[in-house]
């Protein structure tokens, strides 16, 4: 079996040998303006497969296929005498589809472009929703709400309920960290 190297450096031979001697071999006015795109070669040398495009319309391509397939022969052969192997390797011709991707291609993209202009100018008389700048900012003392007072007993000792004690609650604990509230009973640690 044929390293991968030796194989590319016959289908490089190979697609530089048909490319330069198609016209000469095929001798028909009615072959398109074929290029040859790439070449491959399977691993033990045996079989080619040409890719190809042709310029012109439908028509031109459907003759232009049909006369490298009368022709296969003689290219082979062709082929054959320009490489000096052993065996030589049989040819496949595929028409290559760049064109048709590319074009394809192509027509996604004027229409990216379209869909891009749309919102553009959709976006050009567009405001927004809420404020310009969505973000919270400081506000000056007027704009301030003001304040609510501080209960007594602390910070928002006046906004909680009292919790009673029952199963599974401690005993509420006073501000200073010791005992019952005096509503609860005595204070202290002791």
């Amino acid at each position: 079996m044929a390293d991968t190297a030796r194989a590319q450096k016959i289908a490089d031979r190979i697609k530089t040998v048909t490319a330069e001697n198609l016209d000469a071999i095929v001798k028909d006015p009615d072959l398109g303006f074929v290029t040859v795109t790439d070449v491959r070669v399977t691993g033990d040398l045996q079989h080619a497969s040409l890719f190809y495009t042709v310029f012109g319309d439908e028509a031109q391509r459907s003759t232009t296929a049909r006369l490298l397939e009368v022709n296969k022969g003689k290219l082979r052969s062709f082929v054959g005498k320009q490489l000096g192997i052993r065996l030589t390797p049989s040819l496949e011709f595929i028409a290559d589809a760049i064109p048709e991707t590319a074009a394809h291609l192509e027509d996604l993209l004027k229409e990216a472009k379209e869909r891009d202009a749309e919102v553009a100018r959709a976006a050009a008389g567009a405001r927004y929703a809420g404020d310009a700048d969505p973000y919270r900012r400081e506000r000056d003392d007027e704009d301030a709400a003001p304040a609510v007072p501080p209960s007594p007993g602390g910070v928002g000792e006046a906004d909680t309920p009292p919790v009673e004690p029952g199963p599974g609650r401690a005993a509420p604990v006073g501000a200073d960290g010791y005992g019952p509230t005096p509503e609860g009973g005595a204070r202290g640690a002791g």
